[in-house]
């Protein structure tokens, strides 16, 4: 993506916030200053590591989310047995990365876990994923078997009102919701609000019970992910969700990064709609998850940082 294609990529992602002439110069200095933390951030021009290096420090740094001793869950789209350069699993070099910073910060022990959709043995090798959470020193649980999943409740939902979902999240003390942006032929996008269908056993619900409303639902559940962090360095355009060829996907080189589900997905449609048109109406569940108050698609009213590195 050119600078000027960045330019108007960031105006989509609460621009209208700043005027042009400021945006641009931030962008420049790779300086933009605010009083507290941003709501969101968007990074653009770097490889998965120093995205995300630079992402967190814009937030306040890793041990404002991961206090020593604790235990950590992070959950990636591993769902289909596919190799990196397809953009159909999170990037696994972005993984590795954040399982270290977590360490680094005093965590105790760090899962990585998804229910995948293809054989979750071949989903965890191609993707690179397992690789690069093992190296880093995090423990690869499957989620494949129902005995991984617990019951809860979901008394906010609409249609789903209880789900089980998987024991990495349960027993840990904080999570990171980690997906990858990518064009969905049922739910038209899977980014952060459709990434957790991986943290759930009983997917078929969903797709019998209105997708999109499911989705919304599964969001309403109690713990929150600490931050949802969009990998967006390489995007699948169309054919999602497994793709059918490198030539399916963008290379964006961002990430997008908020605790705020219902405006990073927001700001990774308006990303995904610079290389691929899709109508966020389209994506039913964002706006039913507005609807139940997970978050905002106004982001203009947010404080946003955009850096280009």
């Amino acid at each position: 993506m050119e600078r000027r294609d960045f330019l108007k990529a960031t105006a989509l992602i609460g621009a209208s916030a700043l005027s042009f002439n400021k945006l641009s110069a931030a962008i420049q200095t790779n300086q933009l200053m605010v009083e507290t933390a941003p709501d969101m951030v968007a990074v653009m021009g770097g490889e998965p590591v120093p995205l995300l290096q630079r992402a967190l420090k814009e937030l306040g740094g890793i041990e404002k989310y991961v206090k020593k001793g604790q235990t950590v869950a992070i959950k990636p789209n591993i769902g289909w047995d596919k190799k990196p350069e397809f953009a159909a699993n999170t990037n696994p070099e972005l993984i590795g990365e954040l399982v270290r910073q977590c360490f680094q910060a005093g965590a105790k022990k760090v899962t990585v876990f998804d229910h995948t959709c293809d054989n979750w043995q071949k989903c965890y090798q191609n993707s690179g994923i397992e690789k690069a959470a093992k190296d880093a020193g995090a423990t690869v649980l499957p989620g494949n078997d129902e005995v991984y999943y617990r019951n809860v409740t979901l008394p906010e939902g609409v249609r789903l009102k209880a789900t089980k979902i998987h024991q990495a999240l349960l027993e840990a003390d904080v999570w990171f919701n980690v997906p990858v942006l990518k064009n969905h032929g049922g739910a038209k996008m899977s980014i952060a609000m459709k990434n957790y269908m991986g943290i759930v056993w009983d997917r078929g619900y969903f797709h019998s019970n209105n997708l999109q409303q499911c989705i919304a639902d599964a969001c309403t559940w109690g713990k929150k992910p600490a931050l949802n962090i969009i990998d967006a360095y390489r995007c699948m355009r169309k054919y999602g969700p497994q793709g059918r060829s490198v030539s399916d996907t963008s290379v964006l080189k961002t990430l997008i990064v908020s605790s705020n589900i219902v405006a990073a997905d927001t700001a990774a449609i308006g990303l995904f709609n610079q290389v691929e048109k899709m109508d966020i109406k389209e994506v039913g569940h964002i706006a039913l998850g507005e609807k139940l108050k997970l978050g905002t698609q106004k982001i203009d009213q947010l404080s946003v940082k955009r850096v280009r590195l």
